[in-house]
């Protein structure tokens, strides 16, 4: 990858997309993670103003850490940058005592991590909305298209998404060459919404890695007969997940009435 001529042409896209909008700048929320450093830099890099939002719930330490510290070296770098911290703790919590309590279940957890996710969702369009601002968001090719590891109207829900068609590995890549910290490109990757160390790999079951290596296969279109041993167990865990989260990355199905139904 020409991985210079790849940064300067998301910032230029970034820059001429906001500036036909007629739009501020752009927001985001920052994890700790890489996804969301490598879009906040490129973000940062356009010169418009960029909003960096810290929105703990129940957060591990590791992870507040390091988005501080990549807020810091942001702010080192870029004039434009500036960032908030919105503690949704207690929002998350009255939440919980808002809805009729239910038993303790594997679906009641994905369905609190959710919500996790829509309530930041809603806290960034918050802050777009008061200052005109694009939300970023922060979600990369095998992500946003491949396995559909993200929450619907979540983190899901944005405005743009600059590095949707980079590969996991791709965005590693650019991280390094923005001189993005150690400590994030090293860190593993979670998304950071059971409140533990948890990481993507733990939850998924495949590494990105081998999550890229099946969705290329997958498009060539290769079948699980075609492997054996782990490679086969990857592609079907690919092609599960895929399948499950179509309904992520179709449009929204909408029920066509036909014209002589309408006379």
């Amino acid at each position: 990858m020409q991985t210079e001529k790849v940064v300067d042409h998301i910032v230029n896209w970034l820059k001429e997309y906001a500036t036909n909008a007629g739009m501020n700048g752009f927001v985001l929320g920052i994890s700790g993670g890489i996804d969301s450093a490598v879009t906040s830099t490129l973000c940062a890099k356009t010169g418009l103003r960029t909003l960096c939002l810290e929105m703990p719930i129940h957060q591990h330490t590791a992870q507040v850490t390091r988005a501080q510290q990549h807020i810091n070296w942001l702010k080192q770098h870029y004039a434009n940058v500036s960032n908030l911290e919105v503690d949704l703790t207690p929002v998350f919590e009255g939440f919980k005592k808002s809805v009729p309590k239910v038993q303790a279940s594997e679906n009641l957890a994905l369905t609190l991590a959710n919500t996790r996710a829509r309530l930041r969702m809603s806290t960034l369009y918050y802050f777009a909305g008061l200052h005109s601002y694009l939300v970023a968001g922060t979600g990369n090719q095998v992500e946003d298209f491949g396995v559909g590891f993200y929450t619907k109207y979540g983190d899901g829900g944005v405005d743009l998404s600059p590095i949707a068609d980079l590969m996991k590995t791709e965005v590693y890549e650019i991280a390094k060459f923005l001189g993005i910290t150690d400590e994030i490109v090293n860190a593993q990757p979670t998304d950071g919404l059971y409140g533990d160390s948890r990481t993507d790999e733990d939850q998924i079951g495949a590494s990105y890695p081998e999550l890229e290596w099946a969705m290329t296969a997958a498009e060539e279109g290769k079948t699980a007969e075609d492997f054996e041993g782990r490679q086969q167990e990857v592609f079907k865990i690919y092609r599960s997940r895929h399948s499950a989260n179509l309904h992520k990355m179709k449009p929204i199905p909408v029920c066509e009435i036909p014209v002589n139904l309408k006379k």
